[in-house]
């Protein structure tokens, strides 16, 4: 059998995209003999076609293979990440015998946080352990993603693997019992929901949102070389790219994905599971936020056909009162929706969630008949035995824990839950920085409440200058020459 026509791979080399990607080495009959990744796949690949190449290499087995490689395939991917991942999976599925990473089926880490826990830890994990968790990644660099979460735990105060948190009774918890309550300056002792304020705050994180708080760190590394502290710069840089380097994850699995290709199938499922008049395509779910009646807001989410929606999200702030009445909060944000909806004629859901029990599901129906309107399927899901309760009086009902129709309940209701938590966090976040003009003197109420309104935030006031500051109604010049040198400083 003759051989095959040979390939000029040098002519091929020179037309590869300076991208990153995967390669895979191959022999005369197509067999791959190693698979690499490559943050720049022509400057990586052309290495194996430069004539020093052979004579600097040591390797006999690579040697042996260079000798083997008759042509190569690329497959193209948006970041260095990512190709690590992929070449992971190529190795996998081709077990080339030059290649002697991931031939153990060792797979990326996952971070995995079990909610059944009172105060959830931050685990790695090789694999997806139970519908209970929530999981994030896969997460390509393992030695970042470890520094990364040592960086959360310094930041927000989050439990990780080897924590052992003490039950003081009374509903509060010891987090620490060791040096580490003073090192990293959070509250030690700490109710279930403020500790799930803090490992909310940092999934936030590992879900992307780091934009902020790496604005901070680079703010301070900066600072640290302007004032020729170049240790503590390098330091700084360092955390940052153990950030920059986790936050470029390829994708992350949803909560309680469903643990199935067709979501729509679950919708089905859905649908005979809860004997629903129609098939739930079009879901919204709703949850309630506040820190002990403070900051009360709610969140609306949608799926469509079993997959989040994410344009048709709502926030909402409690309007009607101030205080602690989840049952009155839900009964508010449900009427406004709807009635919104029947005023624009627009399609109400084939069914509506709400977060919680009894309490929660008579509230939502209280929200239709007070406003003479006829509700969809509605229910609600207790998050204690994950019992569903439904508005039209049928007994409620548990589906077992695995169930592809339950998961997708609870992937719904964990969107909203999230949700409504980061509105809470961004609100307070936002109280904190306008309190700074609390401390500026000779501002009343009415003038800082003119100026928020003016401007919008305290951001941009920093970007203001006095004739910005003395459009605004009572402020003066000699105020106005003030403020921009106290928001300067603050």
């Amino acid at each position: 059998m003759p051989d095959p026509q040979p390939i000029n791979l040098k002519e091929k080399v020179r037309r590869l995209p300076h991208q990153p990607g995967v390669y895979l080495m191959k022999d005369r009959l197509g067999q791959t003999l190693y698979v690499g990744k490559a943050k720049d796949l022509k400057k990586r690949v052309a290495t194996y076609f430069q004539a020093s190449r052979k004579l600097v290499i040591a390797q006999p087995k690579v040697r042996a293979m260079l000798e083997l490689i008759h042509d190569f395939d690329i497959i193209r991917v948006k970041s260095e990440a990512e190709a690590l991942l992929l070449e992971g999976q190529l190795i996998k599925k081709y077990r080339p015998r030059y290649n002697t990473d991931f031939t153990d089926d060792k797979r990326c880490l996952l971070v995995r946080i079990d909610l059944r826990e009172p105060l959830p830890r931050f685990r790695l994990t090789r694999n997806r352990i139970d519908s209970h968790s929530r999981h994030f990644g896969p997460f390509a660099h393992s030695g970042h993603l470890r520094q990364t979460l040592s960086e959360l735990r310094r930041k927000f105060g989050i439990l990780l693997s080897d924590a052992k948190p003490t039950n003081m009774g009374a509903g509060r918890w010891r987090v620490y019992d060791d040096a580490r309550a003073e090192i990293y300056g959070h509250p030690n002792e700490v109710t279930e929901t403020e500790y799930r304020e803090r490992m909310e705050a940092a999934c936030e994180f590992l879900e992307g949102k780091a934009r902020q708080w790496l604005k901070e760190l680079e703010g301070q590394m900066q600072a640290a070389a302007e004032t020729r502290h170049y240790e503590k710069a390098a330091a700084y840089r360092d955390r940052i790219e153990a950030l920059k380097r986790t936050a470029q994850k390829t994708r992350k699995f949803e909560r309680n994905a469903l643990g199935q290709s067709d979501p729509k199938a679950a919708v089905r499922l859905l649908k005979e599971k809860l004997a629903l008049p129609a098939r739930p395509d079009h879901m919204e779910c709703f949850d309630i936020s506040h820190i002990s009646g403070s900051f009360c807001v709610a969140s609306m989410v949608a799926f469509k056909k079993g997959r989040p929606d994410r344009k048709q999200y709502r926030r909402y702030k409690i309007k009607s009162f101030v205080g602690n009445d989840d049952f009155r909060a839900m009964e508010e944000v449900i009427g406004r929706r709807y009635r919104r909806l029947r005023d624009e004629a627009l399609p109400f859901p084939d069914l509506i969630v709400v977060d919680g029990g009894a309490g929660q599901v008579s509230a939502a129906l209280r929200a239709f008949l007070n406003q003479g309107m006829e509700p969809p399927s509605l229910i609600g899901l207790a998050k204690k035995k994950e019992t569903i309760l439904f508005s039209d009086g049928r007994d409620p009902i548990n589906l077992e824990a695995h169930d592809p129709a339950l998961r997708l309940l609870q992937h719904l209701r964990d969107e909203a839950h999230h949700f409504a938590n980061s509105f809470n966090a961004e609100l307070r976040s936002q109280r904190l920085r306008e309190s700074i003009l609390q401390d500026f003197k000779g501002l009343g109420e009415a003038k800082r409440g003119a100026l928020l309104a003016h401007f919008g935030s305290i951001g941009k006031m920093r970007q203001a200058d006095t004739n910005a500051f003395s459009a605004v109604p009572g402020i003066g010049p000699a105020t106005a020459a003030r403020l921009v040198e106290f928001l300067k400083k603050a």
